[in-house]
C-alpha cells in the first residue's frame, strides 16, 4: 500500500514526524475530569479561531456532526439541509437513531444553496406539523466536489434562519479549504452558525478528532451528550497534541492541495468527465457519458498503483491531500487520462 498513489480520500494520510514528535510529548491528564491540559487547549484555540465561546474534542466528525445536531433540534423536530449533506448521507441515520430528529432536505446542488429555497421549506409551530428548529450545511460541500459556499450565501442564510426563529449548522469538516481558497477569516465563518463541527483529520493530516464548536452553555451540555454516545476520552492529549500540531502548520500547506487538485482537473476536462469547477482538493468525475464506468476506472487505476475512489456507479472522485506529491499528481495524471483514453 506504501508504493500506491492514493487518491480516495484526504483521510488517508500518516501523521509527520513532527506530529508524532507532538503526540509522543504531550502533557495528558482525565478528559473525562476535564483534566487532559492538551485537550482543554485544543478546545479553547479552535473555539477562539471561529470565535465561538466554547469546543469540544470528539473522536469522530459524525459524532461531532451529531451532537451539535441535538443540541439544537429537539427530538421529533425538523433538520433541513441538502439532500447530499454528510449528515443524512454518510452518518447511517445517525439523526433518527440517535436523536429523534426528523430531516427533510432540498435537492442537492452542492455549494449552490438558494437561501429562498431553504426560507420556503421551513415550517413553524402548529398545524400538525413537524416544526423546523435548525438548518444544515456543508463547507466546503463532499459531495459538491469540494465546492465553496459564498460568505454572501451564507449570510443570507443567517438572515433566514433569524426571521423564522430556527438554529443554523455548519458542518464544516472542510471548512479550512474553504479559509484559504477564498480568504475568510475563519472567525467571520464561525459568527454566522450556531454550531459548527469542524474535522482535524480532513487534509489537516491528523489520525483522529473533531471538534463541536458553539456557547459554552452548549458545549457544556454537550459533554453529556458526547459521553451518552460513548465518546468520553481519558488521556486524549495524546491525539489532541496531533490536532494542535496540524493547525499550526498543516492549514496554510492546503493552497499546495488546491492547486495539485487543479491539475488533476486541468488533465481530465477534455475528457469531458470533470462534474463541476474545482475551488479546493476534491476532483469529482462524472462518467455518465464515459465508455467506462466508476468501478471499472478505479480498477484499472488500481491495477497501474492509483486509487481512486467510487462514489457511485458512474461518479468517482480524486483527492489531493499532504501525502501526495508533485511526482505522484504526474503519474496519476498519465494515468488516469490513459484509461480514459482508452
Amino acid at each position: 500500500m506504501a508504493d500506491l498513489i492514493d487518491l480516495r480520500s484526504d483521510t488517508v494520510t500518516r501523521p509527520t514526524a513532527g506530529m508524532r514528535e507532538a503526540m509522543a510529548t504531550a502533557d495528558v491528564g482525565d478528559d473525562v475530569y476535564g483534566e487532559d491540559p492538551t485537550v482543554n487547549a485544543l478546545e479553547a484555540e479552535v473555539a477562539a479561531l471561529l470565535g465561538h465561546e466554547a469546543a469540544l474534542f470528539c473522536p469522530t466528525g459524525s459524532m461531532a456532526n451529531q451532537i451539535a445536531l441535538q443540541l439544537l433540534v429537539p427530538p421529533g423536530n425538523e433538520l433541513l439541509c441538502d439532500a447530499d449533506a454528510h449528515v443524512v448521507t454518510y452518518e447511517i441515520g445517525a439523526a433518527a437513531a440517535y436523536g429523534g430528529i426528523s430531516s427533510r432536505t432540498w435537492p442537492a446542488v452542492g455549494a449552490d444553496v438558494d437561501p429562498d429555497a431553504v426560507a420556503a421549506m421551513i415550517r413553524p409551530d402548529g398545524y400538525w406539523a413537524v416544526p423546523t428548529r435548525a438548518i444544515a450545511v456543508e463547507q466546503t460541500h463532499n459531495r459538491g466536489g469540494g465546492g465553496v459556499i459564498p460568505l454572501d450565501t451564507l449570510r443570507e442564510l443567517r438572515r433566514v434562519a433569524d426571521d423564522a426563529q430556527v438554529a443554523l449548522h455548519c458542518d464544516g469538516a472542510r471548512i479550512w479549504h474553504a479559509h484559504v481558497a477564498d480568504g475568510v477569516p475563519l472567525a467571520t465563518y464561525g459568527g454566522l452558525f450556531d454550531t459548527l463541527s469542524v474535522c482535524l483529520t480532513k487534509g489537516l493530516g491528523a489520525p483522529v478528532g473533531s471538534l463541536v464548536v458553539g456557547s459554552a452553555d452548549r458545549i457544556e451540555r454537550a459533554r453529556f451528550v458526547r459521553k451518552r454516545m460513548g465518546g468520553g476520552m481519558r488521556q486524549a492529549g495524546v491525539l489532541a497534541a496531533a490536532g494542535r500540531y496540524a493547525l499550526a502548520h498543516h492549514v496554510d500547506r492546503l493552497a499546495e492541495d488546491h492547486a495539485k487538485a487543479a491539475r488533476l482537473a486541468e488533465a481530465v476536462a477534455p475528457f469531458g468527465v470533470l462534474a463541476t469547477g474545482v475551488r479546493t482538493n476534491l476532483v469529482p468525475l462524472d462518467l455518465t457519458k464515459a465508455a467506462l464506468d466508476a468501478h471499472a476506472l478505479a480498477t484499472a487505476a488500481r491495477a497501474e498503483g492509483v486509487l481512486v475512489s467510487v462514489l457511485g456507479p458512474r461518479t468517482a472522485r480524486l483527492v489531493t491531500h499532504m501525502d501526495v506529491d508533485d511526482a505522484a499528481v504526474s503519474r496519476a495524471i498519465d494515468v488516469v487520462t490513459r484509461i480514459l483514453r482508452g
